[in-house]
């Protein structure tokens, strides 16, 4: 079965390619900005695997380029996890609405519109809470997701949504919460933060990766459905910081009502596994307290 992902090289991509592979069953795609061909290599845990992926080569902002990428790699299935801010909320409005609104257009049509479409289901990470937040990421992608329904429900199209609340792990980008404490809790430094009192909905990365390969292989899915992987359980940032020091145990502390907190920060939902577990094979399998130490065994490591 052909596979293409967008967003292959970031955070979650990289694990679910990694597991793709491993799986043995599908051949994996990588839709990837051009600077991947002119000598820009993979990220390093996707370097000994390249001989296994096949790459084709579009900015998603441009239509036609989409379209002869998507014609090339013949996908069965479409995995589109790009988006441009979700480490960074407040990049610029039109931005945020050429990658992921324009951007998600493009794939949308380019995979299902027209003769010749080989795409059978294309899976699209959406974002909790993006009605309520008040950023331009956030917009952007709520901005989407009306316009897939309209294509999943009235058109017919084969689009779900999967919903992936505050994932972490191994490889998560540097400066977001849990790798940056665990960083100063290794130093026995202080960490400088927020009330912390805002909550999230964690789920490791694994079990996203776990969650996303179920959706690939489920044998049907409802066209306009969104599948929500998370855990069910909210867990405020500051109980995640100090479990984290309480862990590493070399001095310092987390320091809450230091640092303002963010403009547009609203309470953000915890994830509704009934559905999701009605149409897949899954459940997540690590909670906080069984996942931080490993990741951060291994963050001590490296």
């Amino acid at each position: 079965m052909n596979i293409l992902l967008t967003g292959g090289t970031g955070f979650i991509g990289q694990h679910v390619v990694q597991a793709l592979l491993a799986d043995g069953r599908y051949d994996v795609c990588l839709l990837v900005n051009e600077k991947y061909g002119m000598g820009t290599p993979l990220p390093p845990a996707l370097a000994p695997l390249r001989p296994h992926i096949h790459l084709v080569y579009a900015d998603l902002r441009n239509g036609s380029q989409t379209r002869r990428a998507v014609r090339e790699a013949r996908p069965h299935t479409v995995l589109h996890l790009a988006a441009r801010g979700a480490t960074t909320p407040f990049l610029p409005l039109e931005t945020a609405l050429r990658h992921n609104l324009y951007g998600s257009l493009n794939l949308m049509q380019a995979c299902l519109d027209g003769e010749g479409a080989t795409t059978e289901r294309l899976i699209m990470a959406r974002t909790p809470g993006e009605l309520a937040a008040i950023n331009p990421y956030s917009a952007s992608k709520a901005a989407v997701w009306p316009l897939a329904q309209y294509y999943a429900q009235a058109l017919g199209w084969p689009i779900v949504g999967s919903m992936i609340f505050q994932c972490y792990g191994e490889g998560q980008p540097a400066q977001t919460l849990i790798p940056a404490a665990v960083r100063s809790a290794l130093a026995g430094e202080n960490f400088p933060m927020t009330s912390g009192q805002q909550t999230r909905d964690f789920i490791y990365v694994g079990d996203v990766v776990a969650g996303l390969m179920a959706a690939v292989s489920a044998p049907h899915l409802p066209a306009g459905a969104t599948l929500e992987l998370g855990t069910g359980v909210a867990t405020s940032l500051l109980s995640v910081v100090e479990q984290i020091y309480a862990l590493v145990g070399r001095g310092g502390r987390p320091l809450p009502n230091t640092l303002p907190e963010r403009a547009g920060e609203r309470p953000q939902p915890i994830a509704h596994l009934a559905h999701t577990q009605q149409w897949l094979d899954w459940h997540p399998h690590h909670t906080l307290a069984t996942a931080l130490p490993h990741l951060i065994n291994k963050m001590l490591t490296d």
